[in-house]
């Protein structure tokens, strides 16, 4: 196998860690103000994703280095063309980490509240905004130059798919939060996730048949079969109170969605409206040596990532009980 081939594969599976990690994060974020009806819920509900939140942020930095380094000129196609809306998510996922580092030195919480919804709310759409425009294509002159505005952006498949990863991220994070709680919140939380599975499965299931249907081919049209198993699995694992394999199934269809979008992108970077100014992995790669020495860092380092994460969520397993507010320490 080709070196850019593994790298192209390599960075799908950054971003599929990415979704499925800070996936529920962004779903913990909004459903706050429809889970947490008082102060003690609303602690639990940041304590849920505390220890984890920014480690799970380190997947995006990875992704976006690994882009720069392995396909630069995927990267700065995509970082010019897509600069407001990838600015916008910046700027939410800052305010995000600035509410859960801050909410608990504040006596006033509203702000930090409503900063840790938008800030989740708004990366959880635009990521699927920005991955529906590369999947589909975008118009690039013949320098890979984009050629479109921001509105080119807003089409309605690319908003559809927004919708889709905003509802099973939310779906994902209500699965999550009945997985971590215990108790009443448990089973407010376990009611929510299957009253947002519905729309995961409809929204992201019309996306991805006119996904298929458009760019499909074998193989993602069994990816795509089975994110929609993964999300009917989870609603009947949480209707059954089986609270692990509904999170299992959650995460399953975030990697299958994932997999279906790189697997019908595949062999280009960012296709173009006009084909022949379609950017692949032959001509945007970097040279051959230094996809060898990324490879031989990725080889050494990764696994340690790996182990340190996986101990994290090892040590911080154990389901979390509401605390009375004027008992609780941090957010």
């Amino acid at each position: 196998m080709e070196l850019t081939t593994v790298w192209f594969v390599l960075i799908a599976v950054l971003w599929t860690g990415y979704f499925v990690l800070e996936g529920f994060d962004f779903g913990v974020g909004v459903l706050l103000p429809f889970l947490a009806g008082d102060e003690s819920e609303r602690r639990l509900v940041y304590r849920s994703i505390g220890p984890v939140w920014d480690g799970n942020e380190v997947w995006l930095l990875v992704a976006g280095g690994a882009t720069f380094a392995a396909f630069p000129e995927w990267y700065a196609t995509l970082f010019s063309g897509f600069y407001l809306p990838l600015f916008l998510i910046l700027l939410a996922l800052i305010a995000r980490g600035v509410a859960l580092e801050y909410r608990g030195k504040s006596d006033r919480t509203r702000g930090w509240d409503l900063m840790f919804f938008w800030g989740s709310l708004t990366p959880a759409f635009l990521w699927g905004v920005a991955f529906a425009n590369i999947v589909r294509g975008v118009p690039l002159d013949a320098a890979h130059e984009y050629t479109g505005t921001l509105f080119t952006l807003l089409n309605p498949y690319a908003l559809l798919g927004g919708a889709a990863t905003l509802t099973l991220f939310t779906f994902h994070g209500a699965v999550f939060l009945a997985l971590r709680t215990e108790g009443e919140f448990r089973a407010g939380a376990a009611r929510l996730a299957l009253q947002a599975g519905l729309p995961a499965l409809l929204i992201g299931g019309t996306f991805l048949l006119i996904t298929q249907l458009d760019a499909g081919k074998p193989l993602t049209w069994a990816t795509a079969g089975l994110a929609a198993a993964g999300i009917l699995g989870a609603l009947a694992a949480t209707r059954l109170g089986r609270d692990g394999w509904a999170f299992a199934a959650t995460a399953m269809a975030i990697v299958a969605v994932t997999a279906t979008l790189f697997g019908d992108l595949w062999p280009d970077v960012m296709p173009a409206l006009n084909p022949a100014n379609s950017l692949t992995v032959a001509n945007a790669s970097s040279t051959p040596y230094t996809l060898g020495v990324m490879t031989g860092v990725a080889v050494i380092f990764t696994p340690l990532v790996l182990l340190y994460q996986g101990w994290t969520y090892w040590v911080f397993r154990k389901r979390l009980t509401k605390v009375p507010a004027d008992k609780a320490i941090g957010p």
